[in-house]
């Protein structure tokens, strides 16, 4: 492993779980083909490479097997890295497609961060990509939760949502690393959300991101920032705030908050918790 690459976990649970993320800064951002092989060699789902620029830093995101346009969690373990270097504030950053900001401090022993995503959109799913989904995982359309009908969620990044009917389906989530990567990259989706809601502020989520390379994330700031924001959309009684838990079912459970006003469109803000590895 490189020495310059930092290994953190975001959206920890007290100093569990959370998911692993490469951050990679310096001076100037590496060619892409360079960062690829960086990514590969880490091996986590994502990780983040910032430069400065201008007044804040040029960021990407590389996942072991693609380059892609937001990563939540990569994005908290950065403000938290950030933050290790520069001392607590807010780092502005620019994206491939979009221009967000992550700000990060220490709390004692722990790193706190939180982002504020690209703006949200949403719209009701295509009931061919639906079952074609629904027959990925092995579900049926009586698996579905018919209070939030499943949606083409975005908040930087594109991803397929369903929500399910109890944990026990949760629970059951399975599938092909290879089928699933070839659904996903048929319909330009990063992920596919699988959720079931406890009630109206808390959801327990799954995330398959095999677009990446990567079965299952155990935290995805970027899903649940457009997850947020279709909840919003929808009118859905969140009252401003929603709690993700993540990654239990991985044996890696993880925290995430999002936070949000009644603005259709407008951005999120996702955080949570890092810690080193």
């Amino acid at each position: 492993m490189r020495q310059d690459i930092e290994l953190l976990a975001a959206f920890d649970d007290h100093g569990q779980g959370g998911n692993p993320a490469g951050v990679w800064i310096g001076a100037v951002l590496p060619p892409a083909a360079e960062m690829a092989a960086m990514a590969r060699d880490v091996g986590f789902s994502e990780t983040a490479f910032a430069a400065p620029e201008g007044e804040g830093w040029r960021v990407r995101y590389f996942s072991p097997a693609s380059e892609v346009p937001f990563c939540g969690h990569a994005t908290i373990a950065l403000g938290a890295a950030l933050a290790r270097r520069h001392g607590a504030g807010r780092f502005a950053l620019t994206l491939n497609a979009a221009a967000i900001s992550v700000e990060g401090r220490q709390d004692g022993a722990r790193m706190q961060a939180a982002l504020q995503s690209p703006p949200t959109r949403s719209h009701p799913a295509p009931l061919a990509l639906v079952d074609a989904a629904l027959a990925l995982f092995g579900y049926g359309h009586a698996d579905l939760d018919p209070r939030l009908p499943p949606a083409c969620i975005h908040a930087g990044a594109d991803h397929l949502f369903l929500a399910l009917s109890s944990r026990a389906a949760l629970a059951a989530m399975a599938y092909t690393l290879d089928a699933g990567r070839a659904l996903m990259d048929a319909h330009g989706l990063v992920t596919i959300v699988l959720a079931w809601p406890e009630h109206h502020n808390l959801f327990h989520t799954r995330n398959a991101f095999a677009s990446g390379g990567v079965l299952e994330d155990p935290a995805t700031g970027a899903a649940t920032a457009a997850l947020a924001g279709y909840l919003r959309d929808l009118g859905w009684p969140h009252g401003g705030r929603i709690d993700i838990v993540q990654g239990e079912d991985m044996g890696m459970r993880s925290l995430i908050t999002a936070e949000f006003g009644d603005e259709i469109g407008g951005p999120i803000r996702v955080s949570g918790s890092a810690r080193m590895l």
